[in-house]
């Protein structure tokens, strides 16, 4: 255990000031991200968000065990962890930028929160964890949250003319584009399926790892996640750029687009540097001075950290509904930690 990971010897809330450093550094990647997806489209920001990523995650590799890829993984590490990729990266990742380019990043993060109830499911049916009463009145605090944020009694935005599709003003009706809240979902729901196959990924590999290692130089606990990040990441960048090719026949030019536009570059870069790379760093850090549930319920304040800048930056106009929404989702995840 590193001599800095006992809390005695540090500040009383260090934990618990990085777990809000993490939700403000993904609130910064979202934004990033919502303007570079617009910018370029899903899969190539993700095909080049996945270089970039494993670019700095090999230098970290390479500075913590001398080698720029991940040590002492077996086979059941590498399965199960890019189980994880495919879910997580390929198609959970696609799905949040596509919803960034329909409903935006505040709205798409909110959705987000679904990954807290969907983990404790995964986890319940995969591995057979309890799944204790308050997670279940969080289950449908989050859900209700997020009805709250998309449900309206305004007409539809898109037409005038009432209809069954546009229904009469004071009916409740669905507010945003509903292609924006499939893909929002979609990536919510992956993102905690996914968590529960890394987890699965990380005890493979701490098994393999002491294995190999008895007196490590470095903390396995320090550079174990950045490893399996890199495996999921390898296996994200193959994903994305495989159905680049299947669905672009021009997907070169549209490489050679998004490449060369200066300002979605920039975009990418902070998505990338304050998203896989700080982001991670910064949770890893904050899990080692402060509690699991104490750090996961900070990293959860994102979808209301993010209504601010939104409303500064993107001009968007946030209802009081909204607003609520926002709080009681992130309020019902908090309830899975206590």
């Amino acid at each position: 255990m590193p001599r800095w990971s006992n809390v005695t010897e540090c500040s009383m809330f260090i934990g618990e000031t990085i777990a809000l450093f993490v939700a403000l550094s993904w609130t910064a990647t979202a934004l990033f991200a919502e303007v570079a997806s617009k910018r370029m489209g899903s899969l190539p920001l993700n095909t080049l968000r996945m270089s970039m990523s494993l670019i700095l995650l090999s230098s970290t590799l390479w500075l913590m065990m001398g080698t720029p890829w991940p040590r002492y993984a077996d086979g059941d590490t590498w399965m199960w962890l890019a189980l994880s990729g495919v879910v997580g990266y390929v198609i959970g990742d696609y799905c949040l930028m596509q919803g960034y380019i329909y409903i935006g990043s505040r709205i798409g993060q909110l959705f987000m929160t679904l990954s807290a109830p969907t983990a404790a499911l995964t986890g319940f049916l995969l591995l057979g964890e309890r799944l204790r009463p308050i997670a279940i009145l969080g289950m449908f605090i989050t859900l209700s949250g997020i009805v709250l944020s998309i449900l309206s009694k305004s007409p539809s935005p898109h037409s005038d003319t009432p209809s069954p599709v546009h229904p009469r003003k004071n009916a409740v009706a669905l507010s945003l584009p509903k292609k924006g809240v499939f893909f929002a979902a979609v990536a919510g729901i992956c993102q905690g399926f996914g968590l529960v196959l890394s987890k699965i990924g990380l005890e493979h590999y701490y098994a393999a790892f002491s294995t190999h290692v008895l007196a490590p130089s470095v903390s396995p606990s320090l550079y174990i996640p950045f490893a399996a990040t890199f495996i999921r990441a390898s296996v994200g960048l193959v994903g994305f750029f495989l159905f680049l090719r299947l669905f672009n026949p021009d997907w070169k030019e549209k490489l050679h687009r998004a490449a060369t536009d200066r300002r979605a570059m920039w975009c990418l870069l902070g998505a990338t540097v304050f998203g896989p790379f700080i982001g991670v760093s910064a949770s890893l850090l904050a899990t080692m001075y402060t509690s699991t549930g104490i750090a996961q319920t900070l990293f959860a304040l994102t979808p209301v950290l993010i209504i601010a800048p939104s409303a500064i930056f993107f001009h968007e106009k946030v209802t009081l509904r909204e607003i609520l929404g926002a709080v009681l989702s992130v309020g019902g995840v908090s309830l899975f930690f206590i």
